[in-house]
């Protein structure tokens, strides 16, 4: 009878463990927590440290619950929810952490090492998200993002996990390989062009050719050079890569300028590359006034469309910016 009643009193206080660490998984206040504790520490049945982990445990669960619900069809979307539902959850768990278990005592040491693994564990588990969903492509709304998470990081500098050092290589990389896609499509579509252009069907109406001469460009502004425009695969690359550089002006890190620079001169040399084939190619049927054309057409590239380009360059990452980024780091070494 005596083992009857001891194990029905196991299995009560088992169902009760049960029942307490399961209102941990849920959408618990710091009021109900400091109750669901209180009623744990007084079962005896739990170390410390044990305690501090199943209330992690149980809080994590229910933090992974509040992401599961989140729609993942666009990344964008899922990425800006997560990033909401993490800050203010998981500040929300550290809040209740720290009402309820005090790392200040001589014991505690080992037992505070629990607490900063797990919200280690936590920002660890943010950034394999944020990494997948960048990877499955955001669109034009990388700004965006970028504020959030840096908010999110700031935010967490009040409980010791600033980590927005983390943020800027995954962002930065994301911009870098969005730019190269966008140089690479444009690179492509310079060589569609150029394999069903014609030199003679070159308009000479906007170019350099007769008629009313063109405005010419205030210095400082971008106005791209409008004698592009009588050559149409020079304009119709110069397009692309504008394309590319507003997207990139969204979120363009100074680290990315040796980046951005190599990937587009590495393209000019792919266009150079281009048009000396072109040359090769029908070098022998020109007639004189495609000679001339092909000699415009050259002019162009080198003299309208590479400066032009120097000048984006500069805007995107002015010098100044760079002379004072360079010279910190030298003060740093």
């Amino acid at each position: 009878v005596a083992q009857g009643i001891v194990q029905e009193v196991r299995q009560s206080a088992q169902l009760m463990l049960s029942q307490l660490l399961q209102q941990l998984r849920t959408n618990v206040a710091l009021p109900a927590c400091l109750r669901v504790i209180g009623f744990l520490r007084r079962m005896d049945v739990l170390t410390e440290a044990e305690l501090r982990l199943k209330f992690l445990q149980a809080r994590g669960a229910w933090l992974r619950s509040v992401q599961a619900a989140v729609p993942e069809r666009d990344p964008f979307v899922h990425l800006s929810k997560t990033v909401e539902a993490c800050r203010v959850h998981l500040f929300d768990v550290i809040t209740q952490y720290r009402a309820i278990f005090s790392d200040e005592e001589p014991r505690a040491p080992a037992q505070g090492a629990i607490f900063h693994g797990w919200v280690l564990h936590k920002v660890s588990e943010f950034l394999r998200t944020l990494r997948r969903d960048l990877g499955r492509g955001v669109g034009g709304r990388l700004d965006s993002l970028l504020g959030q998470c840096m908010y999110f990081g700031l935010s967490f500098s009040r409980v010791g996990v600033d980590f927005r050092g983390q943020l800027a290589p995954l962002f930065q990389r994301v911009a870098a390989d969005a730019f190269g896609a966008a140089v690479r499509e444009a690179l492509d579509k310079f060589r569609e062009e150029m394999n069903s252009y014609t030199l003679i069907s070159a308009p000479a109406v906007l170019g350099g050719g007769a008629g009313a001469p063109l405005p010419t460009a205030q210095p400082g502004t971008l106005q791209p050079p409008m004698v592009l425009l009588d050559f149409p695969p020079l304009a119709c690359f110069l397009n692309g890569l504008l394309v590319a550089f507003n997207d990139l002006r969204l979120c363009c890190p100074i680290a990315l300028a040796q980046d951005v620079t190599a990937c587009l001169d590495s393209a000019l040399a792919e266009v150079t590359k281009t048009i000396l084939a072109f040359h090769r190619a029908e070098e022998a049927a020109f007639s004189g006034r495609e000679q001339e054309l092909f000699t415009q057409f050259c002019t162009a590239f080198l003299e309208d469309l590479l400066p032009y380009l120097n000048r984006c360059l500069q805007v995107l990452f002015p010098p100044a910016q760079i002379a004072q980024a360079l010279g910190e780091i030298s003060g740093l070494g």
